[in-house]
C-alpha cells in the first residue's frame, strides 16, 4: 500500500500501491467493492472530492484517472510532464484540484470546467508533497531538494469571475 484515501462520508477508501489496480473499500468490513484498471503502472496518491462522487488516482505511468463513484468507471485522464503523480489534492470547496509530480511540475485543474482549464506551474526541485489551506486561497508546495528546499505558497488571484480567469501565483 502506497497511500489510502478515505471518502468524505467515511464508507469507502481507496486504495493504491504496487499495482496497477485501485480498490476500493467498504471501510466497515473491509470488503473490496471496486477495482479500477485503467493505470499502466504502480499508483502513490489518491483523493477524494470533497462532493464524494469523483475520487482521483495518480499513477507512476505519468497520469491522474478520475473515477466515478457510483459506476467505478474512468470519467477522464489527465496528463503530467516528466514523472509519477506522487501527490493530488482538492480544495475543500471542491472547485479545483492539484496534482504533483516528483520533480518541477505541479497542474492546477478547474474542477468545474470538467478538468478542462489547467494552470501548470514550473519550479525547481524535487517536490515532498502539497497542500491546499483551508478555504482554497492558497496552495503550498514542499521542495525536498538537498540545495532548495523551501516551502512554497502560491496564492489564488481573481480576475473578474471565478473559473477560467483565477491565476495561482
Amino acid at each position: 500500500v502506497n497511500y489510502t484515501a478515505v471518502a468524505p462520508d467515511g464508507k469507502l477508501a481507496c486504495v493504491v500501491g504496487d499495482s496497477t489496480q485501485a480498490l476500493v473499500v467498504d471501510v466497515s468490513t473491509g470488503q473490496r467493492v471496486a477495482e479500477c484498471t485503467k493505470h499502466i503502472d504502480y499508483s502513490f496518491a489518491a483523493a477524494w472530492h470533497p462532493g464524494g462522487n469523483i475520487f482521483a488516482t495518480g499513477s507512476q505511468d505519468k497520469t491522474t484517472r478520475l473515477w466515478d463513484r457510483r459506476t467505478f468507471r474512468c470519467l477522464a485522464t489527465l496528463g503530467g510532464r516528466i514523472g509519477s503523480i506522487r501527490s493530488i489534492r482538492f480544495t475543500d470547496d471542491g472547485q479545483y484540484m492539484a496534482m504533483a509530480e516528483p520533480a518541477d511540475f505541479v497542474h492546477i485543474f478547474d474542477v468545474n470546467q470538467n478538468f478542462h482549464q489547467e494552470q501548470e506551474i514550473d519550479l525547481f526541485g524535487e517536490i515532498a508533497g502539497i497542500s491546499f489551506c483551508p478555504g482554497g486561497s492558497a496552495l503550498f508546495v514542499g521542495v525536498a531538494d538537498r540545495t532548495y528546499s523551501s516551502m512554497m505558497q502560491f496564492r489564488r488571484r481573481r480576475h473578474g469571475l471565478l473559473s477560467a480567469a483565477d491565476l495561482w501565483q
